[in-house]
This record gives structure tokens, C-alpha cells and sequence, in this order.
């Protein structure tokens, strides 16, 4: 019997980590065969191009799309987006995969999912079924409604994705790739490597061994005009709290202009002496940096996720995260200079956190996608389940 092509999609550094031990399952299949495309910001140096992380991982990229659209604005977003279907149509009629994989829910999948869907390939999603803030919340629920196929992360998620009226005998809650990783990683938790001689970065060489925080901090799509100034906030904090930082670009989004000119400017005008600046990390080596930290600080979905199993305290900042299951590792406020200092040595100081949380998993996810996926009949039509 042929292998299963199973095309996977990846068009943002966050989602290599998201999917990886699922590729890694997947391409050890003795059933699947794996189709990997690389596209958008994923393939862009100034977001931390993901693609020599994933060759150096020994993955082979089948295809590459350019499809970012300058501008990191609204209108930018949607054109990238209707770019995406166009080449990611092609890609897919060279390929002929048996089944698409889109990830979660930035806002260029869309364009994975239309592509796919379009041609009557059957559309697997991955993480549906969950509820956040900006125009996620939108894309994560459109791409449920076009999947055929739903890999979910949780038991929350995977009834939320029934009541949407998805058939329940496909409906799957495998937990997230991203938690074996943390998984991995808390087996092994020594800081096994000096971040700044390994990875560069750019700002002073702070001080890192007696204690640091990790800041990651995106622009949220619907308050893009605030991008800016939220993250001036947050970086007068962290600087002033003279705690040691290594702090992390953002995800191309609208707004991320203002969030990179943030950075920017503040970092020239004001030299930060206890903060240095990454692109990007690879999983393994970023999930350490986090299990080592004091806290995580900003609105990133790996504060929900990895670091809800890893026990690593979060300060969430704003309203990226809002609706998303959290662990108690997590303490939330809004982009007031006092809540966020108050936040950051609240998490600090916290002492009752949970370790090992499974909310989003257990640490065998990639291996029950691939299971899933080569024993499922695969379809590309459905109808509502009520």
C-alpha cells in the first residue's frame, strides 16, 4: 500500500514548535510519507527564519512561498493572505498530497486552508477549538469550519469544536506537539549553553548567570495603532527593575512595525543595560531559557502552553490571551506601567505553582497525530452534525 503524503504548512517560526514531533512522527511513519512547505514569515531573517532550524532538525522542504506582503498592517495582513492562496494553491497541485495540515491560527493559515479545501483536499487542523483575543479568535474558528480533520489541544477545545457542529468522530484531542518538547526538556533542565555566545543578539552583555526574565511581547492585530506604545511600557519597566532580561522580537502581525520601532528606538536612545535582544531560538534551547528564567513576561501563547507543564511563572500582559485555559502559573494585567512591575515580582516570588500541567498535553502528542492520521479515512466533504 502507498504512504500517506501529508502535506504540513508551516508560515511562522512559532509553528515549527508547534508541529515538530508531529513531523518527526510523521516522517517516521511506516505509513505517512511527509510533504513539509515553509511559507511567510518563516522564511523572512528579520523574524528569525525558521528554515535553517528545520533542515538542521533533518527535515527536507519540499516548497517554499514567499507571500509576506511589506507593511505589517491590516491591509498588508489580508493581502499576504489572498497571496498565500494563489501560491499555496500551486504548491499543492505540484505536490498532490493525500491531506493538508494547517496550524492553529495566525492569520495567513487561512490561506492554507482555502487552498486545500478549494482543491477537495481533505484539511487536517491542528488546535482548534480554543478562544483568545485579536483577529485569531476569527482565523482558528473560519479554519475549523473548512478542516475535515480536527487535532486539538485540549479537552475544553475539542468540545468547543462539537459544538460548532463538527461530527465527533472527528474530533481528536492529541494535546500539543509543542508540550513534548517541554516534556523533553524537563527531563534534561540545565542550562546547557551561554544564550548570547551561541545565538549573538544584539544589546549589552547583561549579566545572566545569577538570574534573568525572558520578555516576548507581540502586537495585538485589533489594537495595532497601540503596538508601539504598549511595548515602550513594558520596556521602561523591565529596565528599571534592573533585573536581567533576554528579550525576543515579535511575530509579523499588524502592528509589528510599531512593536520593532518600539525596540528599536528604545534600545538607541536609552541603551538598556540589563536587557538583550533575540530573533529566535530553537525549541529545545528556548524552552530551557524559560525553564531557567524567574518569569516569563509579555503575551505570548508559549506562557499558556509550555510553560503552564514546565511550572515557569507568567506575567500575561493585555488582552492577546484573553479566553485561553490557563494554568496557575499565570497571573494576568493590563499595559499599566504599576501592574506589570507589580505583576513581574508577584511571579517572582510565587511559590505554589503547578508543575507538570497537562492541560495542553502530556508529552505524546506528535505520536498520536501520526497514528491518527494514517489510520483515519480521510474525506473532503461534510456537512454540519446538527
Amino acid at each position: 500500500m502507498n504512504s500517506r503524503k501529508i502535506c504540513v504548512v508551516i508560515t511562522a517560526r512559532p509553528s515549527y514548535s508547534r508541529i515538530k514531533t508531529a513531523l518527526t512522527a510523521i516522517k517516521n511513519h511506516p505509513k505517512l510519507e511527509l510533504q513539509l512547505v515553509v511559507a511567510g514569515s518563516a522564511l523572512l531573517d528579520r523574524y528569525g527564519n525558521a528554515v535553517d532550524y528545520i533542515e538542521n532538525d533533518g527535515f527536507k522542504i519540499d516548497a517554499k512561498v514567499f507571500m509576506v506582503l511589506e507593511g505589517e498592517n491590516k491591509t498588508s495582513m489580508a493581502k499576504t493572505t489572498g497571496l498565500g492562496v494563489m501560491e499555496l494553491a500551486n504548491t499543492f497541485y505540484n505536490l498532490k498530497p493525500d491531506a493538508v495540515v494547517t496550524i492553529a491560527d495566525r492569520f495567513e493559515t487561512l490561506a492554507t486552508s482555502i487552498a486545500a479545501s478549494y482543491q477537495n483536499i481533505p484539511l487536517i487542523h491542528i488546535q482548534g477549538g480554543e478562544v483568545t483575543g485579536n483577529i485569531d479568535e476569527k482565523v482558528r474558528h473560519a479554519n475549523t469550519k473548512l478542516a475535515d480533520i480536527h487535532l486539538v489541544a485540549s479537552e475544553d477545545a475539542k468540545v468547543r469544536v462539537i459544538k460548532m457542529g463538527e461530527d465527533n468522530n472527528y474530533v481528536f484531542n492529541t494535546g500539543c506537539p509543542s508540550i513534548d518538547i517541554a516534556c523533553q526538556v524537563s527531563k534534561s533542565p540545565k542550562l546547557n549553553f551561554n544564550p548570547i555566545t551561541k545565538y549573538g543578539g544584539v544589546g549589552n552583555l547583561i549579566n545572566w548567570e545569577d538570574g534573568y526574565i525572558v520578555v516576548m511581547q507581540h502586537p495585538v492585530t485589533t489594537e495595532y495603532h497601540q503596538a508601539k506604545e504598549n511595548v515602550l511600557t513594558t520596556l521602561k519597566v523591565v529596565h528599571r527593575l534592573g533585573i536581567p532580561a533576554f528579550w525576543f522580537w515579535p511575530n509579523v502581525d499588524a502592528g509589528a512595525d510599531g512593536t520593532s520601532n518600539g525596540i528599536r528606538s528604545y534600545r538607541e536612545i536609552n541603551k538598556p543595560e540589563n536587557i538583550h535582544f533575540f530573533k529566535n531560538m530553537i525549541p529545545e534551547d528556548f524552552l530551557r531559557l524559560l525553564l531557567n528564567s524567574k518569569c516569563l513576561v509579555g503575551n505570548s501563547s508559549v506562557g499558556i502552553r509550555e510553560c503552564a507543564y514546565l511550572g515557569v511563572p507568567v506575567v500575561n500582559i493585555g488582552t492577546r490571551q484573553n479566553g485561553r485555559t490557563r494554568g496557575n502559573n499565570v497571573i494576568d494585567v493590563s499595559y499599566e506601567e504599576k501592574e506589570i512591575k507589580s505583576g513581574i515580582l508577584n511571579r517572582i516570588e510565587a511559590k505554589d505553582i503547578i508543575v507538570n500541567n497537562t492541560i495542553y498535553g502530556n508529552g505524546n502528542s506528535g505520536e498520536k497525530i501520526a497514528d491518527i492520521l494514517a489510520e483515519i479515512e480521510l474525506r473532503f466533504h461534510k456537512t454540519i452534525s446538527y
